[in-house]
Parts: structure tokens; C-alpha cells; sequence
């Protein structure tokens, strides 16, 4: 379905570009021809992603350090994008999560993971969109979700309640903004395992069944697969798709709901602490 121009020419900016599920979305649109935008709070994993990139395929991609909880420092961001050229498409995939039992959380640490995934999604969509609509241009964001978004999902209350904020938001700006040639998107995926994000969220002794099992597909999904499906979503081939969520989860939340790892349940104040310092030691 792809060819190496499927995206040739459009300017995409990923938020948190540098790692995860961010950085394999990088790989795949630079592979279509796309020129890449990625920004995060550390430069040195931007610009060493950035080679990375440059020596396997060749293409253009500037990095740019910004911290999206910080609206001023998200103005600048798209006043330095936009004065070397249009937008085309917006990615929102920066966020922050962990698990924690809910009674348990500090205002800070409920402000650590809304200001992310909820406030710095917004204030990067408004950017945006303020520029295309001031310009005459059409754009397209592209946030992504979870399927935390259909059912909530216990121990990460914050998580979920700011990705349901977000789906709020594509939402009602797909139809606001619709007229104007802007389209909002979302996807909302399943089990993609990442260094780090997958330590926090699934610490070891939780998992009473294997994690496949829970799936209909029985396995994990790969970078590749939503990779694939972001690259069509921001492609000409989908340019009547609008305000919509898209799933990519091998069935997982039909056959789960909103079930949590069932295992913290049954944690103690004790398991918590542990946890804790487990995750302090080693620095994730």
C-alpha cells in the first residue's frame, strides 16, 4: 500500500520523538519521504535519535527542545517551526504515567502526568491550529490515545482521565475545526512494549497470566503495525477520516474491559513502597 513517497513533503512534528512508540513513528514516516520535526525535554537523546536517523535513511529531521507543560515554551516552539515553513501534521504522542494506588498521590505527582499527556496535548494543538486557521491552511493532529479512553483503568487514574480529555478534545475540534480543512485523529493502542514506560506500568510479580493470553491475538503488538496505521492516518489516502479513534490493540480490551493488572489489587502499602524504591534505583 505504502511507496516511498506516501508522505513525501509533508512536515510532521512528534512530540516526545525521541524514544518509545515516538521514535519508531519517526523511523517510519522518514522511510516515506516525510520531513521530521521531533521535540522533547532532553536535547542529547533528541539529536542522538536524530543521527540515528540521518545515517539509516537519509532524510531531514531537526530536533528542537521544548517542555509541552510550559505554554510559553510550546509558543516558541511553533513560532521557530513556523517561521521555516508550513506544518502539515501534528503528532501528540508525548505523555507521562505510572502506576500508584490513587489515594495514594500527591497533587504533584497527579500534576506530573496531567500536564503532559492532557495540558501539553492541548496547548501544542491550539498552536497549531491557531496557525493554520490564521494561514488558510488545512493540518491534521494526530494524538495518541488509549483504550483507557473507553473504560477508564485503575492504579492510573491521571493517565486515563487526561487521554479521555484528549479524545474530548479531537472530538469536538474535529467538528470546530473541520470547515476550515483541519482534521483530528485518534489512535488508541494496546500492549507495545517500551523500555521504561513498560517497567513503570507492569512491574515484576503482577502478571498472573501471560500477558499474550490476555489478548485474542495472543501476542504484543509491534512498533511496525502502529506505525503503518499513524503513516495511513496522516496520508492522502485518509484525508476524508476525521474525529475519529482508531483501536490497534489485537482485541485486548474487549476481552479485558478496564480491568488493571489484577495482582495490585491486592498490594499492600509496603508492596507499594518497594515498588517505589525499585523504580527510584534504577532510575526510571
Amino acid at each position: 500500500m505504502f511507496t516511498p513517497d506516501t508522505l513525501a513533503g509533508k512536515r510532521i512534528l512528534i512530540t516526545g520523538g525521541g524514544t518509545g512508540l515516538g521514535k519508531s513513528l519517526g523511523r517510519c514516516f522518514l522511510e516515506l519521504g516525510a520531513r521530521l520535526i521531533i521535540c522533547g525535554r532532553r536535547l542529547e537523546v533528541l539529536e542522538a535519535t536524530a543521527e540515528e536517523f540521518r545515517r539509516e535513511t537519509g532524510g531531514s529531521v531537526q530536533t528542537l527542545r521544548c517542555d509541552i507543560r510550559d505554554a510559553g515554551q510550546v509558543e516558541v516552539l511553533f513560532d521557530t517551526i513556523w517561521r521555516a515553513g508550513r506544518l502539515d501534521a501534528l503528532v501528540n504522542n508525548a505523555a507521562g504515567n505510572f502506576i500508584s494506588a490513587t489515594q495514594n498521590l500527591s497533587a504533584r505527582a497527579f500534576d506530573s502526568v496531567v500536564n503532559v499527556t492532557f495540558r501539553g496535548t492541548a496547548f501544542c494543538t491550539m498552536e497549531a491550529g491557531r496557525r493554520w486557521i490564521s494561514d488558510g491552511l488545512p493540518g491534521t493532529v494526530l494524538s495518541i490515545l488509549s483504550t483507557s479512553v473507553f473504560t477508564g483503568r485503575a492504579f492510573t487514574m491521571p493517565s486515563a482521565a487526561s487521554k479521555a480529555a484528549v479524545l474530548a478534545m479531537t472530538r469536538s475540534l474535529a467538528v470546530e475545526w473541520g470547515p476550515k480543512g483541519i482534521r483530528l485523529l485518534g489512535v488508541a493502542p494496546g500492549m507495545f512494549p517500551t523500555e521504561g514506560a513498560w517497567e513503570r506500568l507492569r512491574p515484576e510479580g503482577t502478571q498472573a497470566t501471560g500477558e499474550e493470553q490476555k489478548i485474542p491475538l495472543r501476542r504484543v503488538g509491534q512498533h511496525g503495525e502502529i506505525a503503518n496505521l499513524c503513516a495511513f492516518l496522516l496520508s492522502d489516502m485518509a484525508t476524508y477520516m476525521n474525529g475519529d479513534i482508531i483501536t490497534i490493540d489485537g482485541g485486548r480490551w474487549l476481552q479485558e474491559g478496564g480491568a488493571a493488572n489484577k495482582a495490585l489489587f491486592d498490594w499492600s502499602d509496603e508492596d507499594w513502597a518497594a515498588f517505589r524504591d525499585r523504580l527510584k534505583r534504577r532510575g526510571v
